[in-house]
C-alpha cells in the first residue's frame, strides 16, 4: 500500500514480489534498523544549533526523511513550525528536508534515531527537548517498514521487525510525547496507519496486525487524553504516488485503478494536508478517535 517510510530489501525471494508491487508496496532499496541510542544529528544550522525565527508549535515527524514523512514535514514547516525530522539513515535526505523547511519560513533539526527501540525514542525526545526549549506541540507518528510474505513463510524476526516499529515504536514515542501534553493540557498526536489495518492484505499479516493495532490505540488513547486536551487521531492512506507506483507496467496500474473509484493514485501532499489539519487547525479540536482514510475510496463499504 501506501507507506514507504524507510524502503527496505524483501529478504525472502519467495515473497510474492510481484504480487505485492500491484499493492503498491515499498521501493525495494536497502534499509536495516540501526540502533543509535544515545546518538544524534541535528542540522538546523552550521553550529548544529536550532534557529528560534519560527514560532509555531515544535512537531515531531518519525520518518520524516521521505515519502509521506518528507511531505508532512514540509506541509507543517510552511506554517511556521518547528520540525524535528527523525529518519534512520539517510542524513542528507533529512538534512535536504531541513533546509526546505526553512525555505518555507519554518524551522527544523534532523535527528536520527531508531524508533523500533524504547532507548531510541527516548534519544529523540531528549535531542528535541535540547533544540527547542518549547514543549512537543505535535507528534505525526509516520515512521514505518515491511517484511513481506505468506504466514507460511514468515520469519520470526519479520514479524517483529514490523510489529517493533509500526506498533511499539508508535506506543514509546505516543507514550513520551503524552507526559509532555498532559501537563500543558494541550497537544496533538497523528498516526499514520493505513487501509490494510482495516481489511488485510495477503503477504502482510504482521503489516496489518501492526497498523490495526494503530488504529485500536488512536480510539484507546483519545479516550483517555480528552479530558486533558489532547487529540490522537489517525489517518489510514490508500494507494499513494511515489518513485516504486511509477515504474510500475501500465497493465498493473490499469488492473489496480479498477478498485479506486476516484480512478488515480493519491499524493503525499493530500495525505499530508489531511495531518496539516488535524495537527493545527482550530476547527479541529473537537475531532479525536477517528481513523480518516485518504484512499480515493477503495475501501468504501469495506470499513
Amino acid at each position: 500500500w501506501c507507506h514507504e517510510s524507510l524502503p527496505l530489501r524483501p529478504r525472502d525471494p519467495n515473497d510474492m514480489r510481484s504480487f505485492l508491487f500491484v499493492l503498491g508496496l515499498t521501493s525495494t532499496r536497502g534499509w536495516s534498523p540501526v540502533n543509535v541510542v544515545g546518538s544524534r544529528r541535528m542540522v538546523a544550522s552550521r553550529a548544529g544549533v536550532a534557529s528560534m525565527e519560527a514560532t509555531g508549535p515544535v512537531c515531531i515527524v518519525t520518518g520524516g526523511s521521505r515519502g509521506l514523512g518528507r511531505a508532512i514535514a514540509l506541509a507543517l514547516g510552511g506554517e511556521g513550525c518547528r520540525v524535528v525530522v527523525n529518519y534512520a539513515n539517510s542524513a542528507s535526505a533529512a538534512e535536504a528536508v531541513v533546509e526546505e523547511i526553512k525555505g518555507l519560513g519554518g524551522d527544523g533539526v534532523a535527528v536520527q534515531a531508531d524508533m523500533g527501540t524504547s532507548e531510541g525514542v527516548a534519544a529523540l525526545f531528549k535531542a528535541t527537548a535540547e533544540a527547542y526549549s518549547d514543549p512537543v506541540g505535535v507528534l505525526v507518528n509516520n515512521a514505518g517498514i515491511t517484511r513481506d510474505t505468506l504466514v507460511l513463510r514468515m520469519k520470526q524476526k519479520q514479524w517483529t521487525d514490523v510489529i517493533d516499529t509500526n506498533l511499539n515504536g508508535v506506543f514509546y514515542a505516543s507514550q513520551a510525547a503524552t507526559k509532555i501534553m498532559m501537563k500543558k493540557r494541550k497537544g496533538r498526536i497523528i498516526n499514520i496507519a493505513s487501509v490494510v489495518g482495516k481489511i488485510g492484505n495477503i503477504g502482510q499479516a504482521n503489516y496489518a496486525a501492526a497498523k490495526g493495532g494503530v488504529i485500536a490505540m488512536t480510539m484507546s488513547m483519545a479516550r483517555e487524553l480528552a479530558p486533558r486536551g489532547v487529540t490522537v487521531n489517525a489517518v489510514a492512506p490508500g494507494f499513494i504516488e511515489s518513485d516504486m507506483t511509477s515504474e510500475l507496467p501500465e497493465e498493473i496500474v490499469d488492473g489496480v485503478m479498477k478498485n479506486i473509484p476516484c480512478g488515480r493514485f493519491g499524493k503525499p501532499e493530500e495525505v499530508a494536508g489531511l495531518v496539516k489539519y488535524l495537527a493545527l487547525d482550530p476547527s479541529a479540536l473537537y475531532i479525536t478517535g477517528h481513523t480518516i482514510n485518504v484512499d480515493g475510496g477503495i475501501a468504501i463499504g469495506t470499513c
